[in-house]
Formats: structure tokens, C-alpha cells, sequence
């Protein structure tokens, strides 16, 4: 049985960013959805048991979207502080971006840029190949880079309800204002 993760900061801990009525509806509301739905789907399903990464890579239909949606939201729930350590990543993350992108400024531009133009709903990822090379990926409804054998490690969520409540229609004002919020502590621990 999967559970609903406890959130690492309050509900209103991520505002202006992120109001908390947006988290009460996201978390509260959406991603529970998403845990009941996954644990009345698994039994008999053959992949009880598993993590969901392997349910993930071996799953398709209701039980990979749930699965698929309860990973991105753990992923980008658990990415975020009131307090930033830092704005920007420092270490091999930072020199993988550099290398890649020529600026974490360069880098930032072009994930929201994939972002915005992320038709319907989805997800935009920073994902490392085995050999730790790093692409940003547009991944519509609940896919996500464990399906395509990529390790996530940041993840933007371009669904509507992460963001009408405080951004109406404006995706790539949410989008930027969220790099306000990143814990890229985290995040260089998902590439370590």
C-alpha cells in the first residue's frame, strides 16, 4: 500500500509562490487521488510489491498513470523549501550545466521554455543518462524519465491545477517564479 508522503514544509510555507490554497487542492486533493487510486488498481495486478519505479517500467493504462503521477508529484513536492539554500546548484550539477548549457542562466531559459511550450498537460524534467549527460524532457499526463530508463532529477508540473488558482492562464510566470522556491540541495543529491 502506498501512502500519502507528508509534506517537508507547511502549506503555506511556499506563498507567494505556491499558495497554500493551490497546495491544499495539489497535494491534498489531487496526489491523495492519485494513492487511493494506485492501491485499489495493484491487487491482482501482478506488480504488488514493487516500487514505483518498477511498477512505472513495467505497468501501462490506469495503473502507470497513477503511479506515474504519484512519483512526479513526490519528485516535485519534496524539491521545494520556503528558504532556499541557494538559488542555483553548485558542484557537478552545476559544472554538468555549464558544460551543457554554457549558463545556469542559458539552462533555466530553455527549461521554461520547454515548459511553456509543453502542449496540454505534463511535466518538464532535468533527467541524467547513465553516463550523466543531462536533457530537459517534455513528458505529457503522468510519463515521466524512469519510463524512457533516465534518472529525474528537477521537475516543473505544467498541469493547470499546479498553478490556475494563483496564475490563471500565466504558465510561464508560474514557471519562473518557482526557481524562487527550488531546493537545489536536493536536486544535487537526485544527480550525485
Amino acid at each position: 500500500m502506498f501512502e500519502l508522503k507528508p509534506l517537508p514544509y507547511a502549506q503555506d510555507a511556499l506563498e507567494p509562490v505556491i499558495s497554500a490554497q493551490t497546495l491544499s487542492f495539489h497535494y491534498g486533493k489531487h496526489l491523495k487521488a492519485y494513492v487511493d487510486n494506485l492501491n485499489k488498481l495493484l491487487p491482482g495486478s501482478g506488480l504488488e510489491g514493487e516500487s514505483l519505479e518498477e511498477i512505472i517500467r513495467k505497468s501501462s493504462g490506469a495503473v502507470f498513470n497513477n503511479a506515474g503521477q504519484i512519483l512526479n508529484h513526490d519528485l516535485y513536492f519534496g524539491q521545494f523549501a520556503a528558504k532556499p539554500s541557494s538559488s542555483a546548484p553548485t558542484g557537478a550539477l552545476a559544472a554538468q550545466i555549464e558544460k551543457q548549457w554554457g549558463s545556469f542562466a542559458a539552462f533555466q531559459d530553455e527549461f521554461v521554455a520547454k515548459g511553456i511550450s509543453l502542449f496540454g498537460s505534463g511535466w518538464v524534467w532535468l533527467a541524467a543518462a547513465p553516463d550523466g549527460t543531462l536533457s530537459i524532457i517534455q513528458c505529457p499526463g503522468a510519463d515521466n524519465p524512469v519510463a524512457h530508463g533516465l534518472k529525474p532529477i528537477l521537475t516543473f508540473d505544467v498541469w493547470e491545477h499546479a498553478y490556475y488558482l494563483d496564475y490563471q492562464n500565466r504558465r510561464a510566470d508560474h514557471l519562473k517564479a518557482l526557481w524562487g522556491i527550488v531546493d537545489w540541495g536536493v536536486i544535487e543529491m537526485r544527480f550525485a
